[in-house]
């Protein structure tokens, strides 16, 4: 059952991906490209953008930080000056492994700012705008990418986890608001995916993926209109059951599985 409306076609299409410089953004842009979407790219990266571009002729960089309110104010202004927006994907992340035995307040705060309170400026950015459009008969699509990790709380997970669950919470109530009027809003939650943010994880990753292969469950599950994207399915929908566990058989099945 499609939850959004289906994107039948990427031609032309004008869509902003934040955080785009490595990993599943860059991929995912890369293959929007190839579709025949207009591709805006951003991120802190301006020399990995303009890479992107001199590789992909017609697509635009857009240099920013996303812990900088009026850098994406600004950004924001500048994309929508050129157009209306279909697709806005956040894509930007930050990772480290942590433990309450290595509690460190400086890095729990730095995925806050960059895996959620980013995505709120962005959205701040182009949220007027798109509601606009979408009253004018020209609806687009809102994305975020969390992860499996929001699910339920894991081990090493003290300070990516609870901003993951966050963005799932932040997509979910999204939709609910923007459904009427025939907006697309979607959550992306990949497993293991081989990306500059994993490359340091000392413990194996299953069902790792390609961030090419994360790209094409991404678009395929925005063309469907899935709300939920989830990936590798032999991974994710083992993820998804534990979900569903209460927390007397949660606890003890996540520390057999992890030895943690």
């Amino acid at each position: 059952m499609s939850l959004n409306p289906p994107i039948s076609h990427w031609h032309g299409r004008r869509v902003w991906l934040v955080g785009a410089s490595s990993g599943i953004g860059r991929a995912t842009a890369a293959l929007l490209h190839t579709r025949g979407a207009q591709v805006i790219v951003s991120a802190r990266n301006a020399q990995a953008l303009q890479d992107f571009v001199a590789a992909h002729p017609g697509s635009m960089a857009v240099p920013l930080d996303t812990a900088d309110a009026a850098l994406v104010r600004s950004a924001a202004q500048q994309v929508l000056a050129t157009g209306t927006l279909d697709l806005v994907c956040y894509c930007a992340g930050h990772y480290r492994d942590m433990r309450a035995t290595d509690f460190d307040l400086t890095e729990a705060l730095r995925h806050e700012e960059v895996n959620y309170t980013g995505a709120l400026r962005v959205l701040a950015g182009v949220l007027p705008a798109m509601i606009e459009s979408a009253r004018a008969g020209k609806p687009g699509h809102l994305s975020v990418i969390s992860s499996v990790a929001g699910f339920r709380g894991l081990p090493k997970s003290l300070a990516y986890g609870p901003t993951k669950a966050a963005l799932i919470n932040l997509a979910e109530a999204l939709y609910m608001d923007l459904h009427a009027l025939g907006m697309g809003v979607s959550v992306i939650n990949p497993g293991f995916v081989a990306t500059p943010l994993t490359a340091g994880n000392d413990f194996t990753m299953p069902a790792l993926i390609t961030p090419e292969a994360a790209a094409a469950a991404i678009v395929q599950g925005w063309e469907r209109g899935h709300f939920d994207i989830h990936f590798p399915k032999r991974f994710t929908r083992v993820m998804k059951l534990l979900r569903l566990l209460p927390y007397r058989w949660y606890f003890p099945a996540v520390r057999r599985f992890t030895g943690l």
